[in-house]
């Protein structure tokens, strides 16, 4: 089986307006390189739901397998990656923020304030992560090793296992 290819989508007002480095986004471009995904590409931007939209639409466009998105998932009323994100998803897929949260609240009882969600827009599939390096890793983490197993059902590659 080839690479899976994947992209990242850092959503960050302030690091769109070149205000603050993205640390978020290349860490989990190496954290994908890592695990053998073929990154092919990140990107920025602001907390603006059309441009979250966009970003997400050109993705599955392109046939990304994988995008993960990280920021815009907590209380603010800009945060809206997660509306977003389900309104290009054609079907979502609970059980993959689900066991973020569930990871994650061994680390820290903030994380049942997370609202990421995850989805399938076309052969794509969609999972949010939260905006800071170490929670986006630590949640990617907890699911990593069985996402290629749905990626590859999704894209209709024979997988053994």
């Amino acid at each position: 089986m080839d690479k899976f290819s994947a992209q990242v989508i850092t959503v960050s007002d302030r690091s769109a307006a070149g205000e603050r480095p993205d640390a978020s986004g290349p860490a989990l471009v190496g954290f994908l390189t890592d695990k053998g995904y073929r990154v092919v590409g990140s990107r920025i931007v602001p907390d603006d739901r059309p441009a979250i939209e966009a970003a997400l639409r050109e993705a599955v466009a392109v046939d990304v397998a994988l995008v993960v998105t990280t920021g815009g998932t907590g209380f603010s009323p800009r945060d809206v990656t997660p509306e977003a994100t389900a309104a290009v998803c054609e079907r979502m897929v609970p059980g993959i923020p689900e066991a973020m949260r569930a990871a994650s609240m061994g680390i820290t009882p903030k994380a049942c304030l997370s609202r990421e969600v995850a989805g399938i827009a076309g052969r794509t599939l969609v999972v949010n992560l939260p905006g800071s390096p170490k929670a986006a890793v630590e949640n990617l983490s907890a699911v990593i090793d069985v996402l290629p197993h749905g990626i590859g059902i999704l894209r209709g590659e024979r997988l053994d296992g």
